[in-house]
C-alpha cells in the first residue's frame, strides 16, 4: 500500500506542476487577455448588460 500512495502523490505533483507550466505558457502568449475579454462578455450577458 505504500508504493501506491507515494505513486499517487507524485501524480499529483506532477500534475500540479505542468498545470503551472502551461498556465503560464499560456499567459506568456498572450492568452489570458483573451480569456479575460471572454469571461467579462459572458459575465455581461448573463446579467443582461452587454
Amino acid at each position: 500500500m505504500g508504493f501506491l500512495k507515494i505513486c499517487k502523490q507524485k501524480a499529483w505533483l506532477l500534475g500540479t506542476a505542468l498545470g503551472i507550466v502551461f498556465l503560464g505558457l499560456g499567459a506568456a502568449g498572450g492568452q489570458l487577455e483573451i480569456v479575460w475579454k471572454k469571461a467579462v462578455m459572458i459575465c455581461l450577458e448573463c446579467i443582461g448588460i452587454g
